[in-house]
């Protein structure tokens, strides 16, 4: 089976992050090798972090890879959904082209409306995140914490359990983003924490830090994916 793949950066920041066109790179091959997918062509895309629509004719990468699916008539490969965008009606609208997508994070799809269905529940979950972001500033305003400069308030309390928290919650969004790296990693055969932390730095996928794998932070993904193990 022959596909075409795409990748997608936002910003210079994301892809220190993770997101990065070499770890969405390594999350495609691998899900192709495991599936016998051969990839004919790769459409890699840089996108302005000020960007706040999304339509293909500010996508040029995006739309050549719709069109050469589509005259292969052969599948889109992308690592992650929001590759392909944040916005549930952009995605929806992708899906009239009749050229699928396939995102190897959630496994290929009978249902192509399954995807729009991804999307809107991710959308959600970001509002909800938004939602009591702003509630929690509220409150700690309504509490009388000072809120301002960072280097001002290192001090105070409700300032340094709101950060931590912070820290924490973006941890756990880039564990989720790696949970599709980490198990085809695995699937290759590296199961041991070194090995993991070998492989992932071997690939180039980088640390939430930017630095290398090592045992520990192996296990600090694990612990962030599965609380209860």
């Amino acid at each position: 089976m022959k596909a075409v793949a795409y990748v997608r950066v936002s910003s210079i920041e994301q892809g220190r992050s993770g997101l990065g066109l070499e770890a969405q790179e390594a999350a495609i091959l691998a899900f192709a090798a495991r599936e016998g997918i051969e990839i004919v062509s790769w459409f890699r895309e840089v996108q302005s972090a000020k960007q706040v629509s999304d339509t293909l004719a500010k996508r040029p990468q995006l739309a050549a890879a719709l069109e050469a699916g589509r005259a292969l008539r052969a599948p889109v490969l992308v690592s992650k959904l929001d590759r392909l965008s944040r916005d549930v009606h952009f995605i929806s609208g992708l899906m009239a082209h009749r050229v699928e997508f396939v995102v190897t994070e959630l496994g290929r799809q009978d249902d192509p409306f399954v995807l729009h269905l991804y999307a809107a529940l991710a959308e959600k979950e970001r509002q909800l995140i938004s939602e009591r972001t702003r509630a929690g500033l509220a409150a700690a305003k309504a509490r009388g914490t000072q809120l301002g400069n960072p280097q001002l308030r290192a001090g105070n309390a409700d300032f340094a359990a709101a950060a931590r928290e912070a820290q924490a919650n973006r941890a756990n969004e880039r564990a989720a983003e790696l949970r599709g790296v980490l198990e085809s990693v695995r699937s290759e055969g590296h199961t041991t924490l070194r090995a993991i932390a070998a492989r992932l730095t071997e690939i180039g996928v980088p640390t939430r830090r930017g630095g290398r794998w090592h045992a520990c932070t192996v296990a600090d993904l694990l612990r962030r994916l599965d609380p209860a193990a």
